[in-house]
């Protein structure tokens, strides 16, 4: 038995199953009979219908075919976890709650989770893949540095929650993104040149981030076996216990420095230097360390831009003379107050013209013998950590976060680093391909793309994605061949 038309006591019914009997012959197994007296009486209109009534599904999952294959290029396929690659891409593609993913999934890709089966295996991610995602996303990085990582930058940014209440792990702290009132969590990264991730660990949200940076370095030179690299770090992990720490390791640094922190001795060097934007100066401090100083005429006139708004507030916070205890601990340029018996305030004129003399001066602590210029140049490098964590908390939304329990929370930032990973990679492919958009850019259009799947009269189905527009066939070499 080949195919069934049904069966009929109806004269009608008969033979319309035998015309389409007579044609199902006809053309089984290829087109035998060129019948043009049917042809001609089939018009264009009834040749759509014809095609329409065949089709069995639309759906909008280039997105999904895109980051699908690039989650298998990078190495997470052998994972062999279907819940994870949907969750990040659809972390990627559409980063909403959990909620609304679920039915991102089964509108868009025909995924059918529930929100518990969710719920379920973040359960249980944290603690079976994070591991595993990492060794993957290491190996790939170094293939892609030619076998060598070299240089890791290394920076901290907080994640806010939509509540005050604390835990082991939520509490509240200095929040980068000004939120004073929310429980936090602080998140550690690890990337290398060009800004792919390489590690990433939490802390608990009142956290000094001065006190995170060795654990996660030492994590990770101890994981990946890692010798020859520089770690490069912002002046706020700059204190000398962590240079000390770095030493005893043998781990070799560039670190921002604080040029107001340091010894008398060293600041009367600086201010002696003069201010020559063409000129790097250096001097050793403390046996084997490095402190290069650069000038910049724009960063002078930042620095002066910002103490001079940050002054026309004091004078009017502060014109009837009075000052309260809150004003005192608000944070900003307040050290340029002098306070007397308590409650009468004035601005230090002597602070001001004491301050202005560090206007562009930048410095630099290193380890290294590494050429002046190459430091500063290796230490603008952490725009990429930095970039990371705007597309981090942008593009991916990784923050507020609605979860309550550790291993979800846990859970949820696992996600978001493999999400961060195929929005990099896929950016970099974006470049290697020459197609000069941007990777948010690159998704809308994908999102327009319609794949559709028709039965045929033999009962395969046979499914295409279309691509309409000069826009959507930019980004056939992203596509599945």
């Amino acid at each position: 038995m080949i195919r069934s038309l049904g069966s009929s006591k109806i004269e009608e019914e008969l033979r319309e199953m035998e015309r389409q009997a007579s044609d199902f012959i006809a053309r089984y197994g290829g087109q035998g009979v060129l019948d043009f007296e049917r042809a001609a009486r089939v018009s264009p209109q009834e040749e759509a219908d014809m095609l329409f009534n065949r089709i069995v599904d639309v759906r909008h999952d280039a997105p999904r075919l895109i980051l699908g294959r690039i989650y298998d290029c990078v190495g997470f396929g052998a994972l062999g976890d279907e819940a994870l690659r949907s969750l990040a891409i659809a972390r990627v593609c559409e980063p909403k709650s959990k909620v609304a993913t679920v039915e991102y999934l089964k509108r868009c890709f025909r995924e059918d989770y529930r929100l518990h089966q969710i719920y379920r295996y973040m359960d249980t991610l944290y603690n079976t893949r994070r591991e595993q995602i990492q060794q993957i996303s290491v190996k790939h990085t170094r293939r892609l540095l030619g076998g060598r990582i070299g240089i890791v930058f290394y920076d901290v940014t907080t994640l806010y929650f939509e509540t005050a209440r604390e835990d082991a792990l939520r509490s509240p702290g200095f929040s980068k993104d000004g939120k004073t009132a929310e429980s936090q969590i602080v998140l550690g990264l690890l990337v290398s040149r060009d800004g792919y991730p390489l590690s990433y660990n939490i802390f608990n949200g009142g956290q000094y981030e001065g006190r995170t940076m060795i654990p996660i370095i030492d994590d990770f030179v101890q994981r990946f076996s890692l010798t020859d690299f520089i770690v490069v770090a912002d002046a706020g992990l700059l204190s000398r216990k962590n240079i000390a720490l770095l030493k005893q390791a043998g781990y070799r640094f560039i670190l921002g420095g604080r040029i107001k922190k340091e010894s008398k001795s060293v600041q009367d060097w600086v201010l002696s230097l003069g201010k020559d934007p063409h000129k790097l100066n250096e001097t050793v401090i403390n046996g084997d360390e490095r402190i290069i100083v650069s000038y910049s005429d724009q960063r002078a006139a930042k620095d002066r831009h910002n103490r001079d708004k940050g002054i026309q507030r004091l004078r009017k916070a502060y014109s009837s003379g009075k000052i309260s205890k809150r004003n005192v601990n608000q944070r900003g340029y307040n050290k340029f107050l002098v306070i007397e018996n308590d409650v009468m305030v004035s601005i230090d004129e002597d602070k001001i013209i004491a301050d202005a003399r560090w206007d562009g001066l930048k410095s630099y602590v290193t380890n290294t013998d590494l050429p002046a210029n190459e430091v500063i140049d290796q230490y603008h490098g952490l725009w990429v950590v930095e970039r990371a964590f705007r597309i981090t908390k942008g593009s991916l939304e990784a923050r507020p976060i609605f979860h309550f329990t550790e291993r979800r929370i846990e859970a949820h930032i696992c996600i978001c680093f493999v999400a961060y990973k195929l929005y990099k990679e896929l950016e970099r492919l974006l470049r290697l391909l020459g197609i000069t958009l941007s990777v948010d850019k690159v998704l809308d259009i994908a999102k327009t793309i319609s794949t559709v799947s028709i039965r045929l009269e033999d009962g395969t189905v046979h499914t295409r994605t279309l691509l309409n527009t000069a826009e959507e066939r930019m980004l056939a070499p992203l596509l599945p061949g």
